[in-house]
């Protein structure tokens, strides 16, 4: 990998192709590993989940590394998006029309990257770095983050900005996991329609996970 493959088009797209994979593979686990909230055991799988998690010791090799595709995911789709513009300053006159048309996912990408930037870092604020409880276990003491959970869907605004949140994250990585499989070259008329619906269940699938815990939460659970 040189200088000259990092600043083509082909190249630039590729890469964001290959973090948004990382980051779709990432959600996907991150949204089934959450539907421990709905284990009737007053919190304790989801608390032995993230202990685990968390103590072990490839946490932070792994946390580096999402950061790493984060970062360049970003870096990379905002140097396309502007070298796009560059290139074309001018909206077409004409919108396109069928195959050719731009959806709405595509035409408010940058708009939605913005808003799941600031999504997952309040996210990290909230619950990562949140207020600690701790929780004993047959005499295993553990982060209870299972109450923090609760505590935090107890509020109607939080439970409305995170539902809105993760619908756009759905839409930006279902369409994001589509493109990145065409763009590693899987890009054939024969397959398109295949690894669009793909990219759609996806997209459903991750956006409904995340919805149904703090709507779940917020009127089912409380503190206590």
């Amino acid at each position: 990998m040189n200088a000259k493959y990092l600043m083509s088009t082909i190249g630039r797209k590729q890469l964001i192709g290959v973090a948004g994979l990382g980051l779709s593979l990432f959600v996907l686990t991150h949204m089934l590993g959450n539907l421990l909230l709905f284990v009737q055991d007053g919190g304790e799988s989801y608390n032995r989940y993230g202990h685990a998690l968390m103590s072990n010791k490839l946490i932070y090799v792994a946390e580096l590394g999402l950061l790493f595709i984060f970062v360049a995911h970003i870096i990379f789709a905002t140097y396309t998006t502007i070298m796009n513009k560059k290139a074309r300053p001018e909206s077409y006159k004409k919108t396109a029309t069928g195959k050719k048309k731009t959806s709405f996912a595509q035409k408010t990408l940058m708009h939605q990257g913005i808003i799941i930037l600031i999504f997952v870092v309040l996210h990290l604020i909230t619950f990562k770095y949140g207020n600690f409880y701790a929780v004993d276990y047959n005499g295993e003491t553990m982060r209870d983050l299972y109450s923090l959970v609760v505590e935090v869907f107890q509020s109607p605004y939080y439970v409305v900005f995170y539902v809105i949140s993760v619908f756009l994250l759905g839409l930006h990585l279902g369409h994001g996991l589509s493109s990145s499989i065409k763009t590693l070259g899987f890009n054939n008329e024969k397959y398109n329609s295949k690894i669009e619906l793909a990219g759609t269940a996806y997209a459903i699938l991750v956006t409904v996970g995340f919805m149904a815990q703090p709507i779940y939460i917020y009127f089912f659970k409380t503190l206590g």
